[in-house]
């Protein structure tokens, strides 16, 4: 799969003032039709666009560019460049006020009813509790059964929509 460049029409509008590259290699690289190209040359398409040098974005080079001027039959390529995103989300454990904590089996409560398919133990993890007191809500033996109220764990905080995927 062949990626387009960042902010493909305004790049294309830098390629066609700043370089000497054909309308065809201009539409491959800035995944865009020919007829778009010779249309931002004539000023009809892209008007009030301000180009995008992609040299400065490191999407190309000058010497990609001057290789393809120099060739017409030679395509763009795009400079890739895999950079690595490491997620930092280191589990910390943190302090959860008393009141959080009240929460934390009504939040169980409602895993159970809306997300059925959890495990107990999933349940348990995910919203911090153990599972002898899921198992107990999921059964109705909870101690404080009759005041539990339903509520949304990720709307009062307790973790996030991604934590439940």
């Amino acid at each position: 799969m062949s990626k387009a460049p960042l902010m493909p029409m305004a790049t294309a509008v830098w390629l066609v003032e700043n370089t000497s590259l054909t309308f065809k290699q201009i539409a491959d690289f800035c995944k865009l039709h020919e007829v778009e190209i010779q249309g931002i040359a004539d000023g009809e398409v892209a008007k009030g666009i301000v180009g995008y040098n992609p040299i400065i974005s490191g999407q190309l080079t000058t010497d990609e560019i001057d290789l393809s001027s120099k060739d017409e039959n030679r395509p763009l390529n795009i400079v890739d460049k895999d950079v690595e995103i490491k997620n930092t989300d280191n589990k910390i454990k943190k302090y959860v006020p008393l009141s959080k904590r009240q929460d934390k089996p009504d939040s169980a409560l409602w895993l159970l009813k809306n997300h059925s398919i959890l495990k107990d133990s999933q349940i348990a993890k995910l919203v911090g509790v153990t599972k002898n007191s899921v198992s107990s809500i999921r059964n109705k033996s909870y101690w404080n059964y009759n005041s539990l109220n339903a509520k949304d764990p990720v709307a009062m905080g307790l973790f996030t929509q991604k934590d439940l995927l």
